[in-house]
């Protein structure tokens, strides 16, 4: 650990097994500096990790800003947010969280998983409150076997249902439903 408390300068760099619990989130990473009044500001590098126990988010990264002030996550580079509540993964390479709002924007290769749903765009954003997402920069949605692309699509995850803008197209796959016996008996 290494200190400077000189006014303006304010500055703490934790190495080797890093921790700091901040209001909701619980943050490891092998290297943090703590800078700003009140050490609003915290850098993380190698293999980072926060739990948000409360909202049940959880997000690893091999880096992170977090603005404990503004209450905003910032990761560049590969990043995997979980969302246990609704059951969700994200990766990208790059998200901004804002927990205020609870709304993340993922950028950059973005993967959506979900039970029998799978996004992938170069532009998302989730709306976790309502369950929302926006996908844009090719977008691909595949549920249950089938495929939707267009210029932008909106998957409401509550509902389980997919809306689409601008050229539209899709691959649908129709079950064939067995075709019942006249049931004559002997």
């Amino acid at each position: 650990m290494e200190t400077v408390l000189a006014k303006g300068s304010e500055r703490t760099v934790l190495t080797g097994h890093a921790f700091v619990k901040t209001e909701e989130n619980e943050i490891r990473a092998d290297r943090m500096e703590l800078e700003g009044a009140d050490f609003q500001f915290i850098r993380c590098s190698g293999n980072v990790q926060v739990v948000n126990s409360g909202k049940g988010l959880e997000l690893e990264s091999q880096e992170l800003f977090y603005d404990r002030g503004q209450k905003v996550l910032r990761v560049n580079g590969a990043v995997v947010m979980v969302d246990r509540k609704n059951e969700l993964v994200v990766k990208g390479g790059f998200l901004q969280h804002w927990e205020g709002s609870e709304e993340t924007v993922i950028q950059i290769g973005v993967r959506i998983l979900k039970k029998d749903l799978v996004c992938r765009s170069e532009y998302a954003r989730y709306l976790r409150p309502r369950s929302l997402l926006e996908l844009s920069g090719m977008p691909l949605v595949n549920r249950k076997g089938d495929e939707y692309r267009a210029l932008k699509i909106f998957v409401d995850l509550d509902k389980d249902t997919i809306r689409m803008e601008g050229e539209i197209r899709g691959k649908v796959v129709s079950e064939e439903k067995p075709k019942e016996g006249r049931g004559e008996s002997p």
